[in-house]
C-alpha cells in the first residue's frame, strides 16, 4: 500500500480518531490504527467498545490495507513540519514514512486481524444540527458519574422525541437535565445511555464543527452512531435502567433567590480554600437580601463571605459539596441563576434565569 499527502491532510483525521486508542490496551492490535486505502483513505481506531473512523483526502498510488501503532504513527505527523509532505510505503510487515530527510520504520499487523464494527442493523435515523447536541452535552455531562457501581451512572441519557432533545445525567449526587427543541423526527422515541468515554469523545468531535452541521444519528438497542462530515463515531451503549429524573427534580420548593453567577462563583471559589479538603463541604445561611456562605476545616480554619442577594423568605442554612455548585455555575451561561429550596435537607434546584429547559439539582450534605 503506498500513498502521499500533506502533512494536514493525515494529521486532522488521526486527530479525529486517536481518543478511541487506551493507553494500555488488552491485545496489541488496539494500540493500531487501520489505514484502508481504496478509493480513499480511511482511518479507523477503536477500544472494543468505542469506534472512531474518519476518511482522508489522500492521493491513492496503490491501494491496501495495513495497521500502524496508533501513537507512535501519530506523534510522528504531529511533530513534523507544518509544510511537510508525507510518503506512506507498507509492505510485508514494515510501514515506511518519508519526509523529506526524515526516516521512519514502524511495525505493522495485519489489517483482518483488527476489530470493525460491522455497522448497524435495523437502525433508527435522526438528525439534529451540531450547536442543538453540543449545547445539550455541554450543559450536562459534567454531571456523569465516574467508575460507581452502578454503571449506568457512568453515561449520559439521551432521549430524542418528536421535535424534542433532551440530554440528563447524575452520579446520585447531583443531577443536570437540558433539553431543547429541535427538528428531529424519530419514527419512535429514542432513549440511550452514552458511555463516558463515547460522551467525551462526541464533545471533542462536536468543537470541530459548525454550528449549523448536519449530524445524524443511527441508533439501535445496543449501539450508537454519530456521523459528522467526514467523522463517524460507532459507540456500546450501556444496557440498564436510568433513573426516572423527574421523580429527583425538586416541585416543592418554598425559598427562591436570584443571584449574580460570577459573584456567587468567586465567593464559593474563596471560601473552598480552607474547606475540607475531603469532604469540600460549604455552608449556606439565608436571611432576607443577605446570603452568607462559611466554610472551615480540622485546622480550626474559617473563611466567611457575604452577599447581597434578591431574597425576601424566611431564613436558611444548609450545606453543599462547593465543588458541585462550581460545576452548576460554570454551566450556567446566563448573567443570574435562580436557587430554589425547602430547608436544610432538602435538594437545591438551580436554573439560568428566566430559562426553565436547563435544571441542576444539588444534594444537600451535613456539616
Amino acid at each position: 500500500m503506498k500513498f502521499s499527502a500533506q502533512r494536514t491532510s493525515l494529521l486532522t483525521p488521526l486527530q479525529h480518531v486517536i481518543g478511541a486508542v487506551e493507553r494500555k490496551q488488552t491485545s496489541a492490535i488496539l494500540g493500531n490504527i487501520l489505514i484502508e486505502a481504496n478509493d480513499t483513505v480511511v482511518l479507523t481506531a477503536t477500544d472494543s467498545e468505542i469506534e472512531l473512523q474518519a476518511l482522508a483526502d489522500i492521493h491513492i498510488d496503490q491501494p491496501g490495507s495495513v495497521t500502524v501503532p496508533a501513537r507512535k504513527f501519530f506523534d510522528i505527523c504531529r511533530h513534523l513540519p507544518d509544510s511537510a509532505r508525507i510518503d506512506f510505503d507498507a509492505e510485508g510487515d514494515k510501514a515506511k514514512l518519508k519526509s523529506g530527510r526524515s526516516r521512519f520504520t514502524l511495525s505493522t499487523l495485519p489489517a483482518n486481524e483488527f476489530p470493525k464494527s460491522d455497522g448497524l442493523k435495523d437502525a433508527q435515523k435522526v438528525k439534529l444540527t451540531a450547536e442543538e447536541l453540543q449545547k445539550s452535552l455541554q450543559a450536562t455531562a459534567f454531571s456523569m458519574a465516574q467508575q460507581d457501581v452502578r454503571f449506568y451512572l457512568n453515561g449520559l441519557l439521551l432521549e430524542i422525541g418528536a421535535q424534542r432533545l433532551s440530554c440528563v445525567a447524575t452520579d446520585g449526587h447531583r443531577l443536570a437535565y437540558s433539553q431543547c427543541v429541535t427538528k428531529a423526527e424519530p419514527e419512535t422515541p429514542v432513549r440511550a445511555i452514552v458511555p463516558r468515554k463515547s460522551v467525551s469523545e462526541l464533545q471533542r468531535l462536536l468543537g470541530t464543527a459548525e454550528p449549523d452541521d448536519e449530524v445524524t444519528i443511527h441508533v439501535t438497542p445496543q449501539q450508537l452512531q454519530v456521523a459528522l462530515n467526514d467523522v463517524r463515531l460507532t459507540t456500546k451503549l450501556i444496557d440498564g435502567s436510568f433513573p426516572d429524573y423527574n421523580r429527583v427534580i425538586p416541585t416543592d420548593s418554598n425559598k427562591e433567590l436570584v443571584i449574580d453567577c460570577n459573584t456567587l462563583k468567586q465567593a464559593l471559589t474563596r471560601a473552598s480554600v480552607l474547606s475540607n479538603e475531603k469532604y469540600r463541604g460549604v455552608r449556606l445561611a439565608l436571611q432576607t437580601g443577605v446570603l452568607t456562605i462559611s466554610t472551615n476545616n480540622p485546622e480550626q480554619e474559617e473563611a466567611v463571605d457575604e452577599l447581597e442577594v434578591d431574597y425576601n423568605g424566611d431564613s436558611a442554612e444548609i450545606g453543599f459539596n462547593v465543588q458541585y455548585l462550581l460545576d452548576v455555575l460554570s454551566a450556567v451561561d446566563t448573567e443570574n441563576a435562580v436557587i430554589r429550596l425547602k430547608d436544610g435537607n432538602s435538594s437545591a434546584l438551580i436554573t439560568p434565569e428566566q430559562d426553565n429547559d436547563r435544571q441542576y439539582v444539588v444534594m444537600p450534605m451535613r456539616l
